[in-house]
């Protein structure tokens, strides 16, 4: 897809009010192209989007901190993708999941958990921690928050700290990301949605595991500018240069880790574009999204708060599965 055409779904998708706004990257030949276009907020008053606004990357957490510090765990030996689960969560008792399964959301890890966004944080972890494998274990992919929120519990075993301080620590300060936090300023973020519970969601984050878990949660939780995450994506293409992980251990992001071939990658979900071409691809539910292509030297990064003022927003999902659908061609 040609950067014109990138943009002008750009400014379709604000102008059809699919979303207030959108702040996006196209990175393609060794150049970044971006745009900032539309509104920041509807309600109370409307206020326009500004360059360098915070977005919360709801599960773009998972790929960006959480993945990335089990992938250099792995690198050093501390675990392996084939340890069991069960080994590093007392509480979670099922011998057959894997570090592998979690990751690549094959685990099947389900169940009701009555008054969940009521529960104080130890409660909702052992409620999390306890439940049940389904089925379809290894069978099929899920996707789920609890595979990341365990993942976050292994790498608070190991650290002794909270997962989002490791996640600091360990790939926002050595990757330069100084835009990132998991504590935003609240008028540099964009808001998300307007509740009858917590009103509007501003420098909070909007996922309600999340809000309850605070700096214990690896499943969402991070605030992030364009301008940091045009960073990682250069870095996880090859285009910067950083020890923080092995250039093998990235590379090895663009291919299918599950057992039967599946469509998921290590964290990330894994595409495959009509010429073969491998691509990893990410979502977060407060209208996030990155894909990338080492391959063609690639990616696109989309920040919109499409959930302002409210969830209810199925025509941007399918504005967005099809533009992606569209740009790997």
């Amino acid at each position: 897809m040609k950067a014109d055409a990138v943009k002008a779904r750009m400014m379709q998708m604000v102008d059809e009010q699919i979303v207030p706004g959108v702040s996006y990257a196209y990175l393609h030949d060794g150049q970044v192209e971006t745009m900032v276009y539309g509104k920041a907020t509807l309600v109370p008053q409307v206020q326009p989007l500004r360059w360098g606004m915070l977005y919360d990357m709801a599960s773009l957490t998972k790929v960006v901190g959480t993945t990335t510090v089990i992938l250099k765990m792995i690198e050093q030996g501390i675990i392996t993708l084939d340890d069991r689960v069960a080994d590093h969560i007392p509480l979670f008792n099922d011998q057959r999941v894997t570090v592998r399964h979690l990751l690549t959301h094959t685990s099947a890890i389900s169940g009701y958990i009555p008054h969940r966004n009521q529960l104080p944080p130890d409660k909702l972890l052992a409620a999390l921690d306890s439940l049940s494998v389904g089925d379809w274990f290894d069978q099929k992919v899920v996707y789920t928050d609890v595979g990341l929120i365990m993942l976050g519990q292994i790498i608070e075993k190991f650290y002794q700290a909270p997962v989002q301080t490791a996640i600091q620590n360990e790939v926002l300060i050595p990757l330069g990301l100084t835009e990132s936090t998991f504590d935003p300023i609240k008028e540099n973020c964009v808001p998300t949605e307007m509740t009858a519970v917590r009103g509007l969601i501003q420098g909070e984050v909007h996922d309600p595991k999340a809000f309850i878990l605070k700096e214990h949660c690896g499943s969402a939780g991070l605030f992030m500018t364009l301008n940091d995450l045009i960073k990682f994506a250069q870095w996880i293409l090859g285009i910067t240069e950083n020890d923080l992980l092995q250039r093998s251990t990235i590379d090895s992001l663009f291919k299918d880790w599950t057992t039967h071939h599946l469509g998921r990658s290590l964290g990330w979900d894994f595409r495959i574009s009509p010429d073969q071409t491998p691509w990893i691809y990410h979502t977060g539910y407060t209208g996030t999204y990155i894909l990338l292509s080492k391959t063609r030297q690639e990616g696109l990064i989309v920040l919109t708060n499409r959930v302002h003022p409210t969830a209810n927003n199925q025509a941007f999902l399918d504005f967005r599965d099809q533009l992606v659908a569209d740009f790997i061609k």
